[in-house]
């Protein structure tokens, strides 16, 4: 099918460098990746870790993969050695073990914390009582794990004005704990807005956007 080019160069004009485009590819083959990365796209995104790792292997090493999908903490091992930013911690387990991960190929990976920001259930991500906890426990302890930012959801809807609401309180969420003195690990990243909603998104203040069909066309899912 190829990558829609015309689509790819529309969405990066009207990102003018304000966030940084993550193209999704998971489901979608080495020669779509390839033909995006021709074009300069150098940030990818997946969920599936054997793909990712599979992907890895096969393609340029320059290319800043993004695992933007639910994380297993006994999967984190496969790509601890090289991932570039974990999008969805969702938990404070979860970190605690990619810091484990890291630390044996002494490495430091950057993440983001998943915010459940959604009126739907079936999201993951700290509620707000948790993430300041979080934020505000000792995070010196973690040498191999930097959080750098926030993530969050919208809910799956028509909703427009749900939607902008909620991308509003994340980047609320996200200002707060930005100021906060006692933060050791600097929050530089909002990763919000996808295929259908990253304008709203971006209006909202999201400097990281996640893009998948609107360039590869609708996924094929054979797993």
């Amino acid at each position: 099918m190829g990558i829609n080019k015309q689509q790819y160069q529309k969405i990066i004009s009207e990102l003018d460098g304000k966030a940084t485009l993550v193209a999704v590819s998971k489901t979608k083959p080495l020669e779509d990746i390839k033909e995006l990365y021709d074009l300069g796209q150098r940030d990818f995104g997946e969920n599936y870790v054997q793909e990712l790792v599979d992907k890895y292997e096969q393609l340029p090493k320059d290319i800043k993969w993004h695992f933007i999908g639910h994380l297993q903490s006994n999967k984190v091992k496969y790509i601890a050695p090289f991932v570039h930013l974990i999008h969805a911690v969702d938990s404070e387990k979860l970190f605690k073990e990619i810091n484990k991960q890291a630390a044996k190929y002494n490495q430091v990976i950057n993440c983001l914390l998943q915010v459940h920001i959604s009126a739907e259930v079936t999201k993951y991500g700290f509620d707000e009582v948790e993430l300041t906890s979080f934020l505000n426990s000792d995070l010196t302890q973690y040498k191999n794990a930097n959080i750098c930012g926030l993530m969050g959801m919208a809910s799956f809807t028509e909703d427009n004005n749900l939607i902008k609401k909620e991308f509003t309180h994340l980047k609320m969420l996200f200002d707060q704990f930005v100021q906060i003195s006692s933060l050791k690990h600097q929050l530089s990243i909002l990763s919000m807005g996808m295929s259908a909603d990253y304008a709203f998104a971006i209006n909202a203040g999201s400097n990281m956007v996640r893009i998948g069909s609107l360039l590869f066309g609708s996924r094929i899912y054979n797993k």
